[in-house]
């Protein structure tokens, strides 16, 4: 994800839900909706996961030090995770018990047009922030699916934008039907029940960002394409006889630490082998950018005896 196509969607987002929960909000003082009430808290938890994600961006850039040798990065993905345990929760929480409160003591909405205006206006608006977060994940999803671009994403930003307007959407159109139906019908119940769906919705999308972030929080290596990728880039060159083995790990969504051992022919020079790594780095990095952090340890490979056993050792010196 380039870091211009975060910002604009998540400026795109902080903008739109800013505007409506005000909109919202003054609608549910007008008409005592508890759908609009929910809505509000919906869109004001938004508004405040937007800064979080701007803010944790911010952090992410500062500098390595002695305390964090390989910098911040992870930030993104603190913050990320607040924003889906803390904030989506907490909306979603408080609209299932706003939503329970009315379902014990229903009342008629009053000013019945009001809700309906709002809400009509906010999905106009919501529609717009989706729309900027699309088009801004169809720069870096390629080919991937929607769920598959959710689920590997390395910068948290854009999917938990893209997870929030779609559950904003879902949740404007079970208020929709709930007032609407309260309206008709003149039974704050299925106000009352709109207000427990969206406190669900929000709930369930605050479980897949917590269960995907986590995974980026404990640490996740390189995808399949970017291990071909960089395999590629170690052995295509001929300088040496073997990749023992190798390990990636995301730092943070942009930064990639790549560590290798590489078995060299056992009558190369020292000077001949350390130019070998140099050229090696390079062309990892040309093949995946994001590989910033190379650690390259030679070692002696031998080559096994035509008849010697599978298992045996060909390998001299430890894997540590």
């Amino acid at each position: 994800m380039s870091a211009s196509g975060g910002s604009k969607a998540i400026l795109a987002a902080f903008l739109a839900n800013v505007g409506i929960a005000v909109t919202k909000f003054i609608a549910f003082l007008f008409s005592g909706s508890s759908s609009m009430l929910a809505e509000s808290v919906h869109s004001l938890a938004d508004a405040g996961n937007q800064l979080l994600l701007i803010f944790g961006g911010r952090q992410a850039k500062r500098a390595a030090d002695k305390e964090h040798p390989f910098g911040y990065g992870r930030e993104r993905y603190v913050y990320a995770f607040v924003v889906a345990i803390i904030l989506f929760s907490i909306g979603g929480v408080f609209s299932i018990y706003e939503g329970i409160e009315k379902l014990q003591n229903p009342h008629p909405i009053e000013v019945p047009w009001l809700p309906l205006v709002v809400l009509a206006i906010a999905m106009g608006l919501e529609s717009f922030s989706l729309r900027t977060a699309v088009r801004e994940s169809n720069l870096v999803r390629g080919k991937q699916s929607w769920v598959s671009f959710i689920r590997r994403a390395k910068a948290p930003e854009l999917p938990v934008v893209l997870l929030e307007d779609v559950a904003a959407l879902l949740g404007l159109a079970f208020a929709f039907i709930g007032v609407s139906v309260s309206v008709i019908t003149g039974d704050g119940t299925w106000d009352a029940i709109g207000t427990l769906f969206i406190g669900t919705l929000l709930i369930l999308v605050a479980v897949v960002l917590g269960i995907e972030t986590k995974s980026l929080l404990v640490g996740e290596g390189a995808t399949d394409t970017d291990t071909a990728a960089i395999t590629a880039a170690i052995e295509g060159g001929g300088e040496i006889e073997k990749l023992i083995h190798m390990k990636t790990l995301y730092l943070g969504p942009d930064e990639l630490l790549v560590a290798a051992k590489l078995g060299f022919a056992t009558d190369l020079p020292l000077g001949v082998v350390s130019g070998y790594i140099d050229v090696i780095e390079q062309r990892i990095r040309a093949a995946v950018p994001a590989a910033r952090v190379i650690y390259l340890e030679p070692d002696v490979y031998r080559r096994p005896a035509p008849d010697a056993p599978a298992t045996e050792q060909i390998v001299l010196g430890s894997e540590d």
